[in-house]
Formats: structure tokens, sequence, C-alpha cells
């Protein structure tokens, strides 16, 4: 079975509290970083209607190309838990990224907006597969990622649940919108607030 990725993300006023209960839990702050992702649809086919994900990814000194496939109801759960595969291409360097940028745009790809954003990531040493990033997104919020890395998607998501517990992330608003939409929202001077977070009225 393919390892998949289960997430959660939840919309944060400051981050400060929540860095100090990763450190005080054992989490190893693996430091932080500036990612640049560029998302891209298909002229046949919105991937904002199908919660598809095209992306070229760019941060020091390695870039990649992204695809994640439409959310369906088992991939998107009813409390938001996200549970996707992930095709990834790593490129040979951050250089890269403009190459592949300019090979999806010659291809007719359509490009939807540039995400920019400034990670900090933080790694549980048991169990491993337990990633907590906090992100904040130019221009819109800052955000806390609950990954879990695993090959049973159910047992991923018990997991998950029960770190949100242990860090007091439950207390947050969940979002479900990925970071490109609510990018989009705000280049579109649509308000941001806890009541469109999940993109319901």
């Amino acid at each position: 079975m393919n390892t998949i990725e289960v997430e959660r993300k939840r919309a944060l006023t400051d981050a400060t509290v929540l860095t100090a209960r990763l450190l005080k839990g054992g989490y190893r702050d693996a430091g932080a970083s500036i990612e640049v992702d560029t998302y891209y649809s298909r002229p046949d086919r919105d991937f904002l209607s199908t919660v598809e994900c095209l992306r070229v990814r760019q941060r020091a000194g390695f870039a990649e190309i992204t695809y994640k496939p439409a959310s369906t109801a088992s991939t998107h759960s009813a409390s938001d838990i996200i549970a996707k595969p992930e095709t990834n291409i790593t490129l040979s360097g951050p250089d890269q990224a403009t190459a592949a940028e300019t090979l999806l745009d010659v291809l007719g790809m359509v490009r939807l907006c540039r995400v920019e954003k400034t990670r900090s990531t933080f790694r549980h040493p048991n169990p491993s597969e337990i990633t907590v990033v906090i992100d904040l997104i130019a221009g819109v919020g800052v955000f806390a990622e609950t990954e879990v890395m695993a090959d049973n998607p159910v047992a991923a998501a018990t997991l998950l649940d029960q770190t949100e517990r242990q860090l007091g992330l439950t207390k947050h608003p969940v979002v479900s919108l990925p970071y490109r939409d609510l990018v989009l929202r705000h280049e579109q001077m649509m308000p941001f607030t806890a009541g469109t977070l999940s993109g319901r009225p």
C-alpha cells in the first residue's frame, strides 16, 4: 500500500503558544524555510472545483512539481481530514522551478496564483511520522497543519486527532480550503474571517 499524507489545517492568531507546546512536548525544531508555490489548473478542467493540486514549489536548494488528485468523500472527510496520495517530481535544482513553470505555461496550463509562505517545521521523534508545521501565508494569516504519514489512513486520522488534542489545537477553527484558494480570495479582496474558512456560508 502506498504511503498517504493525512493532514488537517487550523487557523491561528498567535503561533507563540503552539511553538512552546511543541518544544515542551519533545518535538524537534527542524527550522524555518521560505517556500514559493505556483499553482496551475487545466484549460478543460477547473482544479478549483475539483480541488486538484498542480504546483511548482521552490525553496532554498530545492524545487519540485507536485500533483494531488481531486477531492472525494474518501479523501476529504466531514471532519476536514485530508488523505491524498501525492505525486512528487524532484527537480535537479531550485533554478529548474522557472523552467518547470515555463513548460507548464507553454503546454497551455492555466496559472492560478503564487503562494508565498514562511514555514516552521516541527517533527516528533516518536512516532516519527508526526509533523506539525506553522505557516505564515503572505497577506492571508497564520496556520498550523498537523500531518501524519501512514499506510493506514484510518489509524493515521486517529493519531492526528490525538495529536491535535495534546497540543490544544482543537479550539482553533478548522480550515478546509487550500492555501491556493485562500490567496485567491485575498486577491479578490474577499474578507478573510473565521466564518469563511471552510468556504461555507
